[in-house]
């Protein structure tokens, strides 16, 4: 399960931007994800429960959003969403295609607070 990898990298990139903005406790994590990724909603929300508990992100939300595949054709130039398995141009049949979106792995967002937010 790869999701566990890639949640404990992105707990410790949050507590580290958290610390360096002074707060104490993160709050909510935002994140993008794209379909082409592999990662499974359910397998990142356990490991985020499992791998929160003694950080910053204890009493944290998680929130994702998945991006669907899209690609441009190098053979006709137009642009179109597909699903992760085929990206067959739907114009005329190339197979030549850049993927555009698909392979996203960001935070969009920590909120996050210090002692005195909590007060």
């Amino acid at each position: 399960m790869h999701e566990m990898g890639i949640m404990n990298d992105v707990l410790i990139t949050c507590e580290n931007i958290a610390r360096e903005a002074g707060k104490d406790r993160i709050t909510h994590v935002a994140l993008t994800i794209g379909e082409m990724t592999d990662i499974q909603d359910f397998a990142l929300e356990f490991a985020f429960e499992a791998l929160r508990d003694g950080t910053m992100a204890q009493d944290a939300t998680l929130e994702m959003v998945f991006v669907e595949p899209r690609s441009r054709c190098n053979s006709c130039g137009k642009v179109y969403e597909h699903d992760r398995y085929t990206m067959l141009c739907p114009h005329c049949g190339s197979f030549e295609v850049t993927l555009l979106q698909g392979r996203e792995l960001q935070i969009d967002t920590i909120e996050a607070e210090d002692e005195e937010d909590q007060a």
